[in-house]
């Protein structure tokens, strides 16, 4: 077996590993002091729900609640990065949607609210998810979207991309974005922009190898 080869099972098993260990999310999972420092979060934030873990193919995401000030900095870098110009509604990963009334909105029709500037001031930025049986992928007519083979991530070829605005309809999570000036879709190739761009640290990217060094 190649070193690629071995070096793929093996991320693939220790995200596989993850995965089981988080299922029902954080809450009550012990997890240990190397792993706690690696995600850049306590076991009381795991423990309160603040700590949000997405299994990429080739990283671990952590998004912590606790430490997001709602500054959107990680959607600027995240189109300086891609796009060569400061326009956050266009960005791959989004803090906006949870600004006002926190990620769950209002809950009833007196507009209670938990969380955003309405709220206690916790935000939550959303990322794709990077979904296997990717929604945006299977109502792109065009063929436009595809799988990274080296990132895994589902990525848009603005190339074959028509606009018609079908995978931002289908995605649950409404993550992918049209752009009104090209008229082209976008939306996150794992890049970590998002990352290097936050100040508080409440994003962070870890490679498989690193999570299985911890959890050893």
């Amino acid at each position: 077996m190649s070193g690629e080869n071995k070096g793929f099972l093996n991320r693939e098993y220790t995200r596989r590993q993850f995965i089981k260990l988080s299922a029902k999310g954080l809450t009550g999972v012990a997890l240990s002091s190397s792993l706690l420092s690696l995600m850049n979060v306590t076991q009381a934030q795991a423990e309160a729900g603040q700590v949000t873990t997405l299994a990429t193919p080739t990283h671990l995401l952590v998004v912590n609640r606790a430490k997001c000030t709602g500054c959107q900095r990680c959607e600027m870098n995240c189109t300086l990065a891609n796009d060569g110009v400061l326009q956050p509604y266009m960005a791959r990963v989004r803090v906006r949607d949870s600004l006002n009334f926190g990620a769950e909105g209002p809950t009833d029709e007196f507009m209670t609210v938990g969380g955003g500037s309405f709220g206690d001031w916790t935000y939550q930025p959303e990322v794709c998810k990077q979904c296997g049986d990717a929604a945006c992928l299977n109502a792109c007519p065009m063929g436009a979207i595809y799988a990274d083979e080296t990132t895994g991530a589902r990525i848009i070829d603005e190339e074959k991309c028509v606009g018609c605005g079908l995978c931002v309809t289908a995605c649950p999570w409404n993550m992918p974005r049209l752009n009104p000036e090209t008229r082209k879709s976008s939306k996150c190739i794992n890049c970590g922009a998002c990352v290097r761009g936050c100040p508080t640290s409440a994003l962070t990217m870890i490679p498989w190898e690193d999570v299985a060094a911890a959890m050893n």
